[in-house]
């Protein structure tokens, strides 16, 4: 118990233990970078504000045996226990995002927490206390660090989609610039897929244009369109898929890979089982029309491109707050990478006057989404669901008096929804016109600049593939990685 009670001394044993947990990527880091946000706040709050407010005397342990003492006791107030609200804060905010390892490290905490009475440090009551005000903490980050409820998001199934055994009918686009330099995800999906023509991205070649051409030799005879990559190789094969009304495959080989993870898909194995299941799922498709001209005339009504894109599309700083929130995003977490990103952005970013739905604003940046994001008045973080037929609709004021420094405090206490410099709307359509001609970014990637845009939902959702788990059996398993 002193031992143990020693190693707690200042967190060490849990951060300790958090820089295990984020040596490893996915649910595990994200539950170490919680736990170590939540021992701050618990321990700010139990040693910064508890103990100067309620001081009270220590038990004296001098009464105990020698052997049971600490050689160097603190002397500060005893109420509430730090040390037992460091261990109930990481314990809880670690089971927030898996329950399982929250499970196997609640034992170690209660035994930190009950080594403060066993050392004669602490009464029951403040071992109480402080793991109470460790497990509030801890619970309270979800206020503005939300927990995703489901790995992917609803969608109606569609009945139509042919199963492709082997890949047969299949031309898949793969991009070798995508995701890990060392993985040649076209040689395993080959394998994987014989019967499927799979091409590879050119450098300086659109991925359009190959897959169009592609689609031309053969005679008619393509079910399907495919992307390995990320979210831009996917979105530019949804765009051809959607032209020639055909489904889409996704094969997840970027490195975040935002929308195959949306729609369920987490490796070439599970995209190999849909495919030869036939099952498929309905998705919407943003697009967003690009005009030449910023006045609301009938000849800017004429049209330079329209682009599809998957997830979100963005006027004014948000590409810059993208790509620095991707770049931290591995080490860090989403919401920690995207709270640094939106310091970096707003402190040297310019503002963009725009106007949205009749009304003029003067705004740090327009973000739209295709499909309605969650958390709502908070960070756009996941899509519950991806066949809603709406667009989200976020921007930031930038005419509001210290707007910056208001969004950032809203955002740390989780009320960026009740701030006078936040706006959001769900709409099906969106026409915006800028003061000023500015660049347009789709999916994290600037691609356009003009004067106007139009934000819509396709017509038709388009089927991506994938699997009913409830009707998955492995024995029907043909590939095995």
């Amino acid at each position: 118990m002193k031992s143990l009670s020693t190693a707690a001394n200042h967190s060490m044993l849990w951060f300790t233990i958090a820089g295990v947990l984020a040596a490893r990527k996915g649910a595990t880091r994200k539950a170490a970078l919680r736990g170590v946000v939540a021992i701050g706040g618990a321990s700010g709050m139990a040693n910064a504000l508890l103990k100067p407010l309620l001081p009270r005397r220590r038990p004296a342990a001098a009464e105990l045996p020698a052997h049971q003492t600490l050689p160097n006791p603190p002397t500060s107030s005893s109420f509430p226990s730090g040390h037992a609200a460091s261990a109930a804060a990481f314990a809880t905010a670690v089971a927030v995002e898996s329950p399982r390892l929250g499970l196997a490290l609640a034992p170690l905490a209660g035994a930190v927490a009950y080594s403060r009475v066993h050392v004669g440090v602490h009464w029951s009551s403040d071992v109480v206390a402080g793991a109470a005000v460790g497990s509030a903490i801890a619970l309270a980050t979800r206020r503005w660090w939300p927990v995703r409820s489901s790995d992917e998001a609803r969608a109606r199934p569609v009945d139509t989609v042919p199963p492709l055994p082997e890949g047969t009918g299949l031309v898949l686009m793969a991009n070798p610039f995508a995701g890990d330099p060392g993985i040649d995800l076209a040689e395993e999906i080959e394998t994987a897929l014989p019967a499927a023509l799979v091409l590879r991205v050119q450098d300086g070649i659109d991925i359009d244009d190959q897959l169009e051409k592609a689609i031309a030799g053969r005679d008619g005879r393509v079910r399907a369109v495919g992307a390995a990559g990320g979210d831009g190789t996917a979105a530019a094969a949804a765009a051809v898929a959607n032209r020639h009304d055909l489904p889409l495959v996704l094969v997840p080989g970027g490195t975040l890979n935002h929308f195959a993870r949306d729609v369920g898909v987490y490796d070439l194995q599970e995209a190999v089982d849909a495919t030869q299941a036939g099952e498929a799922v309905a998705v919407d498709l943003g697009l967003v029309e690009a005009h030449p001209g910023k006045d609301p005339e009938p000849q800017s009504d004429e049209v330079i491109r329209t682009r599809y894109f998957l997830n979100t599309a963005s006027i004014g700083s948000y590409p810059e707050l993208v790509r620095l929130r991707e770049r931290w995003q591995p080490r860090w977490g989403k919401w920690p990478a995207f709270a640094a990103a939106l310091i970096t952005v707003l402190r040297r970013s310019e503002r963009v006057e725009v106007k949205i739905v009749d009304e003029w604003h003067l705004v740090w940046f327009l973000f739209v989404g295709n499909g309605t994001y969650h958390p709502r008045g908070m960070v756009p973080a996941w899509r519950p669901t991806l066949d809603s037929g709406l667009l989200d609709i976020r921007w930031l004021r930038a005419e509001v008096r210290f707007s910056r420094t208001r969004a950032f405090l809203a955002l740390v206490l989780g009320a960026l929804g009740h701030s006078r410099v936040y706006g959001q709307q769900e709409v099906d359509h969106l026409d915006v016109e800028l003061r000023v001609p500015a660049m347009l970014a789709t999916d994290g990637e600037v691609v356009e600049e003009a004067g106007r845009y139009t934000f819509r939902v396709a017509e038709r959702p388009i089927p991506v593939y994938r699997r009913d788990e409830q009707n998955w059996s492995g024995r029907d398993r043909p590939y095995m990685r």
